[in-house]
């Protein structure tokens, strides 16, 4: 083959691997807004996940279950010609019940935390069954008036945008937990977390902190389930397996990165719905990168795993020894 040919098809073959390249950069950028809009919606999940885990230092796996209740609820009122506002409501009363049931279960009959949030997402299982009446339902967003769906992300007006409309619903959403836990109750609910004994001494019933805690975490699940559920277009059984993880991965992560910088409350909200965002992008690049998808599942425990692990390890093998004693 001639120096030339050669030359040419050399020449050729490197810029259709740019072009590639070129391509491939094009598809990580479009599908990154995508990835920030499900990061805002599965961030008010984790808002919901941070006051279980870091307010009432309580393990509570409900939230695999009553996530897809909040979707269930959500689609079937629509489906029913119910108005958009209305159906989310209802599936925030509806995480409010699952929290119900975990609180009773777990103060009433004295079931550990853990054990008890088992037990209701066991249940909630054959409930979500039964409210879709199969194991999943579509809703078209042509067909009905919703907040927000994958569709908007582009093309739209900017007041249609559903990251945009996330991001305030987010906010709003921070501002009025910031408030709630500003007054008499969400104190009582923080100190019943932060020290039970000592909440007990000074006259607040410790049970009643629990209850309201737990329906407040799920109703916040479910809520963010109903979200879901638009931007997605349908309700499936499955849709909450592995939830807690989510939620624990992004509070974590926004820990881990805006803890030294957040010291307000209601900035450490917004850092785990800023956590939540980041582990959605970051998913997005190792998806781009061609990790096998069956993969994620683990690759997000080990995130977890690694990021619950660093205080200790800073603990102990990264901090100075403490000296016992004086200089005689």
């Amino acid at each position: 083959m001639p120096r030339a040919v050669r030359t040419e098809r050399g020449r050729s073959t490197f810029q259709q691997r740019k072009r590639d390249r070129s391509m491939n950069i094009m598809i990580l950028i479009n599908a990154l807004p995508g990835a920030a809009a499900q990061g805002l919606i599965w961030g008010i999940m984790a808002i919901g996940v941070y006051i279980t885990y870091r307010i009432l230092d309580v393990a509570d796996l409900t939230v695999d279950g009553s996530m897809c209740t909040g979707g269930a609820v959500f689609i079937m009122m629509m489906l029913n010609d119910r108005n958009v506002w209305i159906s989310m409501a209802a599936a925030f009363g509806a995480g409010l019940v699952c929290g119900l049931t975990t609180g009773i279960f777990h103060t009433f009959m004295g079931i550990p935390a853990i054990l008890a949030g088992i037990l209701t997402q066991l249940g909630l299982w054959s409930v979500n069954l039964k409210i879709m009446g199969k194991a999943n339902q579509a809703i078209n967003v042509n067909n009905y008036d919703l907040l927000v769906s994958l569709r908007f992300i582009r093309n739209v007006p900017f007041y249609k945008n559903t990251i945009l409309v996330v991001a305030v619903f987010t906010l709003i959403l921070i501002l009025v937990l910031y408030w709630f836990f500003g007054t008499e109750l969400g104190c009582s609910l923080r100190a019943t977390g932060c020290n039970d004994k000592m909440a007990r001494a000074q006259g607040i019933n410790t049970d009643l902190g629990r209850v309201l805690g737990l329906m407040l975490s799920n109703g916040l699940v479910a809520l963010s389930g109903a979200l879901l559920t638009q931007y997605q277009g349908f309700a499936d059984i499955n849709m909450g397996r592995g939830a807690i993880v989510i939620g624990l991965a992004a509070v974590i992560i926004g820990e881990a990165l805006f803890g030294k910088v957040f010291r307000n409350f209601g900035f450490k909200l917004l850092a785990v719905s800023l956590g939540s965002i980041i582990y959605y992008l970051v998913l997005q690049v190792v998806i781009w990168i061609g990790i096998d998808t069956d993969l994620l599942k683990l690759l997000s425990a080990l995130v977890v795993a690694v990021f619950l692990a660093i205080p200790v390890w800073q603990e102990r093998y990264f901090s100075k020894p403490v000296k016992k004693g004086g200089n005689s």
